[in-house]
């Protein structure tokens, strides 16, 4: 008996590596290395891990990996940044059954969601488990700021503005209604289920040179107000117009199709806000979606 057997390909393993290593040079050893940038007094190191939950379903369904790594990277760059930090590199960890082209166009997303957030992909992992049919991703992300320039909500005061950036879509939260109801043929599987979660990295740190941000949320499972309640002081709360933005079709098509109330909608999905800035109460911007209160 060899290790094949019982369902590992080792030399599968190595192709792929070598294919990686075409268009990750710095990839292969048994541990990452990154220098620190320069110009930092304090430089504070924020890391952050992720995945993309039951939205690799759907990916199955629609036989298109390719662009689910682009949520793996959005789901913890997303996080990181909310403290004003500047993404510096990223690591994966795949499991599947067994080494084949799945874990190539995985890849590919990855690497894209490393490029639009402008940071190096260091390193990962890629685990046959031949006894188990599920794919299973996870994520690393490690960003930087300066100590003096963290964004932690402690300033934020009543009345300062809630801005919201859109998100694409579902990005890669609430999909266990989304699996439920396809189970149920109460869903259809359709392409903009995949649309990936938007990377605001870039973004960010252009708002950030523009204008004085006091807190941020990436809005992820909970909804919009349950995010940004983590980060503003106690005490304090957000108060949220709800007619301020369009709710996108793709959120109207799930509350139906599950006969969903509006309420729980709200402490599920994003409906069509993907990151929360808050700003002080003079600075003048679009997309206002409410206020702290």
């Amino acid at each position: 008996m060899d290790y094949k057997d019982c369902g590992v390909n080792i030399e599968a393993g190595n192709a792929f590596v070598d294919r990686l290593k075409e268009k990750v040079p710095t990839i292969g050893g048994f541990g990452g290395m990154f220098k620190v940038p320069c110009g930092y007094e304090e430089p504070v190191l924020v890391s952050g891990t992720d995945g993309v939950g039951t939205k690799i379903n759907i990916c199955s369904h629609l036989r298109d990996h390719t662009t689910i790594g682009i949520d793996l990277v959005a789901m913890c760059v997303n996080d990181v940044i909310t403290s004003g930090a500047k993404p510096l590199y990223f690591l994966d960890y795949i499991s599947l059954n067994t080494i084949n082209p799945v874990v190539d166009d995985i890849m590919t997303g990855i690497i894209k969601g490393c490029e639009i957030s402008g940071m190096e992909l260091l390193g990962g992992e890629t685990a046959e488990h031949s006894t188990s049919m599920d794919i299973d991703l996870a994520g690393f992300c490690t960003g930087i700021v300066e100590k003096n320039e963290v964004i932690d909500g402690s300033l934020i005061r009543k009345g300062d503005k809630i801005v919201g950036l859109p998100s694409s879509g579902l990005h890669s939260n609430g999909y266990s209604v989304v699996n439920k109801l396809i189970r149920e043929s109460k869903l259809s599987v359709t392409k903009d289920l995949l649309t990936p979660t938007t990377i605001y990295a870039k973004q960010i740190q252009e708002l950030m040179d523009e204008i004085p941000i006091v807190g941020m949320a990436h809005i992820t499972g909970g909804g919009i107000e349950e995010n940004i309640s983590r980060v503003i002081p106690k005490g304090l709360k957000a108060h949220i117009d709800w007619n301020s933005w369009n709710l996108p079709e793709i959120f109207t098509r799930v509350m139906l199709a599950g006969e969903i109330p509006p309420e729980e909608m709200k402490k599920i999905f994003n409906l069509g806000i993907g990151y929360v800035l808050i700003v002080p109460s003079e600075v003048e911007m679009d997309n206002v979606i409410g206020y702290i209160v």
